[in-house]
């Protein structure tokens, strides 16, 4: 009698295990999920994704550069990487059908873009003849950081990296879909090797 009663208790434990393992089995696959969406999302999320203003003040829809490669530039007036300027227009005129320049003037590193927009764009069309796109003066980072910012210096939002910018003229490489896909301190300069030759792949 005693031999029945532990053989039917084994027999309990037993089939309670087997539930328990096929139970867990569930949890386990769906505990995947939201991480595998988390990043769904964010190869889904582009810079064309943004509207910005440019430096008339006037809305820009990022979309509009679909097709191309976007080199999107934090400048500055008073760096001593102002120079790179030059170089900007020279590859936005070299390389114009596979990359468009983006130049986002900041205030952030040494307060070295002091002025106000009028005089961004005069500086920088009567010093280096710029014509590439310039943009509002915006914030790349602290709490006020822009939104397109905020996106580019955060892999979670941009699927690529978690870089930021360290001082005025870093930059960030977008490919034909929006995506970022490169990031360049500010001692990289526009023309080199190493940036032109990822343009160009």
């Amino acid at each position: 009698m005693k031999s029945l009663v532990l053989y039917s208790l084994a027999g309990a434990l037993a089939a309670c295990g087997a539930r328990s393992a096929s139970t867990n089995d569930k949890p386990n696959t769906m505990a995947e999920t939201p991480a595998a969406t988390t990043e769904t999302a964010a190869a889904r999320s582009t810079v064309y994704d943004f509207t910005v203003t440019d430096i008339n003040g006037k809305p820009v829809q990022l979309s509009q550069y679909k097709g191309k490669k976007l080199l999107i530039v934090n400048t500055a007036s008073e760096c001593g990487y102002t120079p790179q300027y030059k170089e900007l227009e020279e590859l936005y005129k070299k390389h114009g059908d596979r990359v468009t320049v983006l130049g986002f003037p900041a205030n952030n590193f040494g307060g070295q873009e002091p002025g106000t927009n009028e005089q961004i764009a005069s500086f920088c069309e009567k010093n280096y003849g710029v014509t590439f796109p310039l943009f509002s003066k915006v914030s790349v980072k602290g709490d006020d950081t822009a939104p397109l910012y905020q996106f580019l210096g955060d892999r979670a939002k941009n699927g690529y990296t978690d870089e930021k910018p360290t001082w005025n003229f870093c930059k960030y490489l977008i490919n034909e879909q929006g995506q970022v896909v490169g990031f360049y301190p500010s001692k990289v300069k526009p023309m080199s090797e190493e940036l032109v030759s990822a343009i160009m792949k």
